[in-house]
């Protein structure tokens, strides 16, 4: 079976509060990008094959950028798409896969790849091993590895809260526009991303800002937490987002931690 994990953006990000188990809850609106939402340069996807074996084994091969990766020289333990084969396997009678991994959306872009292979790997072995999981099942198994990926599993413009994985399903706010997106190759962690952010609750809540306004009247007001502090580091990404301004973009703003820059016509 072959499916193409397609990206995300975040339309604003608000660092609320660091919670006691170390992460922040935070608050955001996460669109999909894809056809139906506004995205048609379909470059940004991944590509993954997952081939059911009956011997118990997994096995993992991944290409990036035209190089492939030998199986025995990527960390799998770390791997989502193994964590999530192994989360199902903890549970379900699972008989092994071959995974072969081809990646499209560049790493440390805060356009959610990962998070999205790790999804559509629950979703395919769902379907491959016909375990009649539902969606809220399969978001539950998903939230146990990382907070992107229940909204992956929906694939459809959700309110994020919590650590992300708290879902609120809402109209796409963008009907109509165009999405697109710059990706320019620098790669930004959460941790550098979470280090000049200081959590604080805005007077006005995100839901309230991208539902009772028009997209005109965003800029300024919808806001990533991250880009003030990421914009100084790496001044070029600003120099992007302007750049989407004086294309005719009604609306840019960072993707996540970055360094993705989306704008929407």
């Amino acid at each position: 079976m072959i499916t193409f994990p397609n990206p995300k953006i975040n339309i604003g990000l608000n660092i609320l509060k660091r919670r006691d188990d170390g992460f922040h809850d935070i608050e955001t609106v996460f669109i999909p990008l894809t056809e139906e939402y506004g995205y048609h340069e379909g470059e940004l996807k991944d590509r993954l094959e997952i081939t059911p074996r009956t011997d118990g084994l997994t096995t993992l091969k991944i290409h990036r950028a035209e190089e492939s990766m030998p199986e025995d020289s990527w960390p799998k333990d770390k791997d989502l798409c193994i964590k999530a084969y192994n989360e199902l396997a903890a549970h379900y009678p699972l008989t092994g896969a071959d995974i072969v991994l081809a990646k499209g959306i560049p790493t440390g872009a805060g356009l959610g790849g990962g998070s999205a292979d790790a999804a559509f790997t629950l979703r395919m072995l769902n379907e491959i091993y016909s375990l009649g999981l539902s969606p809220e099942q399969l978001a539950m198994h998903g939230a146990r590895i990382g907070s992107d990926i229940p909204f992956f599993i929906y694939n459809r413009p959700m309110l994020a809260t919590g650590r992300g994985e708290i879902l609120t399903p809402i109209q796409n706010p963008v009907p109509g526009r165009r999405i697109g997106v710059v990706t320019p190759g620098i790669t930004v962690s959460t941790a550098e991303a979470y280090s000049g952010v200081t959590p604080s609750v805005p007077e006005t809540r995100l839901h309230e800002l991208v539902s009772g306004l028009d997209i005109s009247q965003w800029k300024g007001r919808v806001v990533n937490d991250f880009e003030e502090n990421i914009f100084k580091k790496h001044p070029a990404l600003r120099a992007i987002k302007d750049s989407l301004y004086e294309a005719g973009a009604a609306y840019a703003s960072m993707s996540g931690s970055g360094s993705a820059i989306y704008g929407i016509f």
